[in-house]
């Protein structure tokens, strides 16, 4: 290699050298112990979500009247990429996801310029609507959550105490937030009967109108005096409930009190828009957010001591249990991944230490320390930190960063057995192999350069792999060529030359054996060359059919999802029925309670997102989910299966349940899904309906659903306006009333400190929940009289959509389902595809269906690695050319990229591994780690052909002289990737390596002289 020979500069300054390698290591500690821990890498959610209440609409005039206005605006977003829109009566949530293109610098400007055409856009909406509301902290992921719990004590007195907790948690250091959730906002209800107000001829209107003019601050007066302004100020506010009670009415000439009509009482919101249970009683929960690269370690044990000191000053009965630690989760993964890669890094040395010698084995494994230190500054400076990625693609790394220390110490002792001196065998590597070495360390570096550009989720949850790889790779080529040098000069022992020099060194039985071996495969290189390529396209079928295809993994830990689905348009007291059901029997039953730690409920809306994969629900009283924490991932399984067997057997009726386990990588809420997008909801229902009988049809998917749901009943009130002008009515002022009466209608706000409690009119429950006395409901007139509400209004039953969904703003339902276990989504899907395109093929104009779920998703991840093979390829072969100046040899190397299919269908074969995402970036890996081996080999051929042997003679001459290299850094690198096998994340991607190293190793030994001597003899002739 050209340019300063970093060998001899490492020999002839050993003081320099020394002081490097000591500093090196300290510094690498150091950065070892200020280095972040997380149990996964952060990646940045390129999502917010915007929610608005138009109270008493329908789900189809908030879809028309609102949700349509604020897509409009969203769209005009750079790096929009979709809005997925549901609406239900008199609620909507819009969820806009932005485009991979878009880097996570650019995240806080696109939130901003959301926020600010959402505020733009408000003045636009019709009157009456809340909002929008726009929650752009949506892909926080909590790092603790905390219930709180007082059997007895009232829910506000709850609410101060967590609000007590919430404040000293905050002030802990690396939390960057507490979020409170479960509170039941305070109510003052006004509870009038019906009929007492058609006793006495009065009308809700009366009422409302004396309560909301009373609550007003209105500006009376200001004195101007000579020297100041003097306010006058007015009372009259309602300050407690008898302020409430004392409020006058005045009606038909006389002057009643609202308390002589009405009952006035404290409640808190009913129904409850959103609650937390533990354990199966009331709770509110606090969420903990920590800051971004913080140690998760030291974080978690902050908090554990900052709660119990909170324990013993909480007063009898307030417990404070952590129910979400995503420290004990960090722990045990680091713990995991630590021991791992203590195994790896012991397994690389040993085989070192018996392969090499015990002196030689020595300088080998001392760079194995050295490299990592140096990654561990590297990591520290460029802001990366220990967790799932980073820790996995160490250990990755371990097999391949002995490499270069085995090479140039390998060459280091043949050097000195053929006679030179110690200086002289320390400088030969770096003009021998060093060159060699870089390019292939380059091209190995460069295969895994997809997944650290690719603009995806999935590319920015893995992309340190190739960072991490690339560091490592780099360093370890820096340690061969500078460091081990200066320690092969240190420690080796005095190696006697051989007698015969060179050629008798690989002359021995074994190399005589191997030397017969190559030459057996260079005579039938044809046939060999023939067998391996049938072998490729067998493999490459294999592939295809009978390997199972998945996205990511399912996650290893002990957390088990019960979603619960009532029908659409059900209340909260319907849903928490369910879900009290579900407790009972989870708390209750001996086989289900011996699983369990935890039981975590959250009705009305999803759970807080404390696992950056999960995505919370949006707000629908019909939907609760349980988060059970189990003591194992087996136990996990076991209840999942317990689960599922209760809900088959009809245990909660007139709910769909499920239960799951947590996914590495992307959101995928279904693995099986298929879209049905059209203009018309009615087309789309019967489109669906052809969809979800089909799906049903395939004997692995379970629990067959739509997104829609059925459509619910409802009640239209159709006015007769011209007897209502003769009352001095008008449809709003009935509406009012007709709303005050049933759900209750807010008309003021009664202050009390820093809070606020609504007041809120309505009938007792009695009264409010009897729909065949709708009619008989007393509407008050401008006179002071009253009229029954059939008087003025027919009521005509109907029904509507309770829930309405678009994407893009095109109107979309979405037919998913559940898969039998040991199935893999792609595979399902796949199967599906062909049964329904009889119905694709018959769609009207303006339809379309379309698959979705995890392949979809995995169809993003492979759509954003694809642009970036060009560049890969085009890296590869530069680095290729410009180490050996030939398009054949260039060629030559390349063609050996796809040879690792070989190895690694077969070994997922039989481990049963599928191939997903992260065995794609296994084979990536694995074509850089061929091309390697073959630059090196070729590098050595070119040597040898320069000492005058013959094509053929080089060749096998060639291939024996890197034989015991090639095998030792093979065994090093299979032994190294073992651990690996046992994780569920990295399983299919160590055994991807493993299978492809071993048959590598003899690819390299026996094919690829085969290989050359084709490649090259018309050349040679």
């Amino acid at each position: 290699m050209k340019g300063p020979n970093l060998s001899a500069i490492a020999v002839k300054e050993p003081s320099a050298t020394l002081f490097l390698l000591l500093a090196a290591m300290a510094a690498g500690i150091f950065a070892f112990f200020q280095l972040g821990r997380a149990e996964d890498p952060s990646f940045t959610l390129k999502v917010l979500t915007v929610s608005a209440a138009w109270p008493g609409a329908t789900a189809q005039e908030m879809q028309d009247q609102v949700a349509d206005r604020l897509e409009k605006r969203l769209q005009e977003l750079p790096y929009y990429d979709r809005i997925e829109t549901q609406t239900r009566p008199g609620f909507l949530t819009i969820t806009i996801l932005f485009g991979d293109k878009a880097s996570p610098k650019d995240a806080p400007e696109l939130f901003y310029q959301a926020r600010k055409k959402m505020s733009d856009e408000a003045i636009n909406l019709p009157r009456g609507v809340i909002g929008p509301i726009v929650n752009d902290e949506y892909s926080d992921v909590y790092f603790s959550l905390i219930a709180v719990q007082a059997k007895g004590l009232p829910h506000r007195a709850l609410v101060q105490r967590a609000e007590a907790i919430r404040s000293e948690l905050q002030r802990v250091d690396g939390v960057k937030k507490v979020a409170l959730f479960g509170e039941q906002r305070p109510r003052i209800y006004v509870e009038l009967s019906n009929r007492k107000l058609a006793t006495l001829g009065l009308g809700a209107d009366a009422v409302l109108g004396a309560l909301a003019n009373q609550n007003l601050i209105q500006p009376a007066a200001q004195f101007e005096t000579s020297s100041r302004l003097v306010p006058v100020r007015v009372t009259g506010g309602f300050d407690d409930l008898d302020a409430v009670r004392a409020t006058p009415i005045s009606a038909g000439g006389r002057v009643v009190r609202v308390g002589d009509i009405a009952e006035v009482r404290r409640g808190y919101e009913d129904p409850p828009s959103f609650q937390v249970r533990h354990e199966g009683g009331e709770a509110v929960m606090l969420g903990v957010v920590m800051h971004p690269n913080y140690n998760g370690l030291t974080l978690g044990r902050s908090l554990n001591a900052k709660l119990d000191e909170i324990r013993t000053r909480l007063p009898l009965g307030v417990t404070a249990a952590e129910v979400a630690d995503q420290a004990a989760n960090i722990a045990e993964a680091y713990g995991e991944f630590m021991l791992k890669f203590a195994v790896a890094l012991s397994v690389v040395m040993v085989v070192s230490l018996i392969a090499l010698g015990w002196r030689v084995g020595i300088v080998v494994a001392l760079s194995v320390p050295l490299t990592l230190a140096a990654v561990f500054v590297i990591m520290l400076m460029t802001g990366r930190q220990f967790d799932r990625i980073t820790l996995g693609a160490l250990i990755l790394s371990l097999g391949l960063l002995v490499d270069d220390a085995i090479i140039a110490i390998e060459m280091m002792v043949v050097k000195l057995e053929e006679g030179m001196s110690r200086i002289e065998a320390a400088t030969f590597a770096w003009g021998a192999t060093a060159g060699p070495m870089l390019a292939g360390t380059i091209v190995t570096i460069v295969g895994f350069l997809p997944v650290g550009f690719a603009r995806s989720t999935a590319g920015e949850y893995a992309g340190n792999i190739f960072w991490i790889v690339g560091f490592a790779l780099l360093v370890s080529w820096i340690v061969a060529v500078y460091f081990t040098p200066y320690l092969g000069v240190k420690l080796l022992p005095d190696i006697k030359p051989v007698a015969g020099g060179h050629d008798a060194i690989y002359a021995t039985p074994r190399y005589e054996q191997l030397r017969h071996w190559i030459t057996r495969s260079v005579a039938q290189r044809g046939r060999l060359t023939l067998g391996v390529l049938l072998g490729m396209v067998l493999a490459a079928v294999l592939l295809v059919v009978a390997i199972p295809k998945q996205f990511f993994p399912i996650s290893d830990r002990p957390e088990l999802l019960i979603e619960v689905y009532n029908p659409h348009g059900s209340s909260l007291v319907a849903t928490r029925s369910v879900v009290e059901k579900i407790e009972h029997d989870l708390l209750n039953r001996p086989e289900m309670k011996a699983e369990i730690r935890y039981v975590d409920s959250y009705l009305g809306g999803g759970a807080p997102r404390f696992f950056l994969s999960l995505n919370p629900e949006p707000a629908d009283p019909s939907f609760a989910k349980l988060i059970v924490l189990t003591h194992s991932p087996a136990a996990r399984d076991r209840l999942r299966l317990l689960v599922q067997k209760l809900a088959a057997e009809g245990h909660y009726p007139g709910a769909r349940v499920r239960a799951l386990s947590l996914l590495f990588g992307p959101p995928v809420p279904y693995p099986v899904a298929f879209r049905v997008t059209g203009p018309e909801p009615d087309q789309l229902r019967r489109i669906s309906a052809q969809v979800a009988k089909v799906v049903r049809a395939n004997p692995n998917t379970v629990a067959v659903n739509t997104d829609w749901g059925d459509r619910t009943p409802a009640v239209t009130l159709q006015f007769d306006n011209d007897r209502l002008r003769l009352l001095g009515l008008d449809p709003a002022s009935v509406a009012r009333q007709v709303s005050a009466l049933i759900s209750g209608t807010t008309v003021a706000q009664a202050r009390y400190g820093d809070r606020t409690t609504d007041v809120v009119v309505r009938t007792p429950g009695a009264e409010r929940h009897a729909l065949g006395d709708l009619g008989s409901l007393v509407i008050g007139t401008a006179n002071g009289t009253g009229v029954t509400l059939a008087q003025v209004a027919k009521i005509v039953p109907s029904s509507e959509d309770p829930l309405l969904v678009r994407r893009n703003r095109v109107p979309t339902m979405t037919v998913r389902a559940d898969i039998t276990k040991g199935i893999q989504p792609a595979d399902v899907t796949a199967a599906i595809l062909p049964k329904l395109q009889p119905v694709m093929d018959k769609l009207p104009a303006g339809y379309a269906i379309i698959a979705a779920g995890s392949v979809e998703e995995a169809g993003k991840a492979n759509a954003a690695l694809a642009p970036l093979f060009p560049i890969m390829i085009g890296i590869m072969l530069l680095v290729l050319m410009l180490q050996t100046r030939s398009f054949r040899m260039t060629g030559l190397v390349f063609a050996t990229a796809p040879l690792g299919l070989l190895g690694a269908i077969p070994a997922l074969l039989i481990t049963g591994f599928p191939f997903g995402f992260n065995a794609i970036l296994g084979l990536i890996g694995l074509a850089g780690i061929l091309m390697r081996n073959t630059l090196i080999l070729v590098d050595q051929i070119d040597s040898e052909r320069a000492r005058g042997l013959g094509l053929e003679a080089a060749v096998i001459e060639a291939t024996v002289r890197r034989a015991r290299p090639v095998l030792l850094t093979a065994l090093a690198a299979v032994l190294a990737f073992l651990p690996l096998t046992l994780s569920s994340f990295w399983g299919p991607l160590a055994v991807v390596l493993i299978g492809g190293t071993l048959v590598g190793t003899a690819l390299t030994l026996f094919f690829l002289p085969a290989l050359y001597a084709l490649w090259m003899v018309r050349r040679a002739a």
